[in-house]
C-alpha cells in the first residue's frame, strides 16, 4: 500500500501518484495487477475518494494504469523509453539550474546516494 506523509509539502494525490509509480517501477506492482477500488483505498487511507480518483485519472492519463469499465484499474507496462528520456531531460535541466545556484557536484552526488528521499525544501 502507498504510504502518505502528511508533513510532505506535496498534495496527497501527488504522493499517491509517486507511490504507485515507485511500486510499478520497482516491480512490487506488476503489469496486469488490479489496484484497489477508489472506495476501498479511500477507506484504507481515510482520505476523500475524489483524491484517489484524481490520482488514478492522472496515472491513467500518463499511461501507468488502465481502467476497464466495470472491472477496475489495472497496472500497465512501465512507461516507454520516450517518457524516460523526458524525465532525464528534466533531470538534466534541474541539475544545471542547481549548479548555477552554487550547489556543488559533491552535494548533488550525496543527494543521489541518499535516493532523493529528502524534502525538496532541504536543498
Amino acid at each position: 500500500m502507498v504510504h502518505l506523509d502528511y508533513r510532505d509539502a506535496r498534495p496527497i494525490y501527488a504522493q499517491l501518484i509517486s507511490g504507485f509509480q515507485e511500486q510499478i517501477v520497482s516491480g512490487i506492482l506488476q503489469p496486469g495487477d488490479k489496484l484497489p477500488s477508489v472506495r476501498e483505498l479511500a477507506g484504507q487511507l481515510a482520505i476523500n475518494p475524489n483524491t484517489i480518483q484524481r490520482a488514478y485519472r492522472e496515472l491513467e492519463h500518463d499511461g501507468w494504469i488502465a481502467t476497464v469499465a466495470g472491472k477496475g484499474c489495472f497496472v500497465c507496462d512501465v512507461p516507454q523509453k520516450e517518457e524516460t528520456e523526458d524525465w532525464l531531460a528534466q533531470f538534466d535541466k534541474a541539475v544545471a539550474a542547481l549548479l548555477k545556484t552554487g550547489m556543488t557536484r559533491e552535494e548533488l552526488m550525496k543527494r543521489l546516494e541518499k535516493g532523493g528521499n529528502e524534502n525538496a525544501g532541504s536543498l
